[in-house]
């Protein structure tokens, strides 16, 4: 890997210096690399699927693996032909290179700048207010940014949970309510009027946040008065068209618990919108703001039921689903019948 890379980055003393992590069943790693020409290190996410697939929940298909390598190929695309789109209000890292591994079509090498180097870490130990709201901040204008972009090189449904590619979870499903409406829900996301890019896997962990130390969240801290100068996302295995609703309540339930996010719901969503709202006045300056954001916060409920549905048949006995989650899927449920 160490000269191949060395071939890619055209950097002979380019050295490793750290595995940061797998990838998720085995499909390959991330790792750190120092390069003395660019005098600064870069992340490589090597994709090498392995022959035999070990889910950790026990999901094993033909059709799950497809969706992973997929997932990579677009990837790959949304760094090449979108990152260098998005602004320092929804900051990306950069593409350096790109190259499939010769020795199998699905393997591939991403190269990117290393958002350590420039100042960013990953999580923290308490989460504020503030912090949070700076992520809402990021998904704000990553959305408004690409309303209207037709995204025919990206997932046609963006997000990881979607019905169409989760009929096995679909089918694990015990027959209810939020079953018999699972096709309309996916109806009423999919067919909005308003359709940007999302993110697809908006959770905490795929934050990094600048000037901060970050480890383990644990709770909001409404004190702490840390002044986060920006907000950088990583990991867009499946970035696509969708409403700006679906990462903002998959990103608010990955990490508040059911009482925060009931107490702070309209507070959240308001100042989700009135950041949207600034950013498409910079954007989409000829949008019809009003009519897209009445259209998203209808959707706010069928987003939280969507991925619900995705849950109940994945992991039903999963954490996330909480009280929180439930009341939202209940309000989605009263217009499905």
């Amino acid at each position: 890997m160490l000269k191949t890379l060395q071939h890619l980055l055209d950097d002979p003393q380019l050295t490793y210096i750290e595995t940061l992590q797998a990838l998720w069943s085995g499909y390959g790693e991330i790792t750190r690399y120092y390069s003395p020409m660019r005098a600064a290190s870069v992340i490589v996410k090597s994709v090498t699927p392995p022959q035999h697939v070990s889910h950790p929940r026990g999901w094993h298909s033909e059709v799950g693996h497809q969706r992973k390598l997929t997932s990579y190929k677009i990837e790959a695309s949304f760094y090449q032909s979108y990152a260098h789109h998005c602004p320092q209000t929804c900051y990306v890292p950069q593409i350096i290179a790109f190259s499939k591994q010769q020795a199998s079509d699905a393997g591939q090498i991403l190269v990117m700048e290393d958002l350590q180097h420039l100042g960013f870490d990953d999580k923290e130990s308490v989460l504020s207010l503030t912090d949070i709201k700076a992520v809402i901040s990021w998904l704000a204008n990553f959305h408004a940014r690409f309303i209207g972009h037709p995204a025919d090189d990206l997932w046609p449904v963006g997000t990881y949970w979607h019905l169409k590619t989760r009929a096995d979870e679909f089918n694990n499903m015990e027959d209810g309510p939020l079953k018999k409406a699972a096709h309309f829900i996916d109806s009423k996301l999919n067919n909005a009027r308003y359709q940007t890019i999302v993110h697809g896997d908006a959770k905490l962990a795929n934050f990094c946040f600048s000037d901060l130390d970050t480890t383990a969240v644990t709770e909001i801290d409404d004190n702490r008065d840390n002044k986060i100068s920006s907000v950088a996302a990583v990991d867009f295995q499946y970035v696509g068209k969708g409403v700006g609703v679906k990462d903002l309540g998959y990103f608010l339930g990955s990490c508040l618990t059911a009482d925060d996010l009931t107490q702070r719901h309209n507070e959240l969503l308001d100042y989700y919108f009135k950041t949207l709202g600034l950013a498409c006045n910079k954007y989409q300056p000829d949008i019809n703001f009003s009519a897209l954001e009445a259209e998203w916060r209808n959707l706010y409920s069928f987003a939280n039921a969507d991925f619900h549905r995705f849950l109940q048949g994945w992991s039903p006995e999963h954490h996330k689903i909480n009280g929180y989650l439930k009341a939202q899927s209940d309000i989605a449920l009263r217009y499905c019948t």
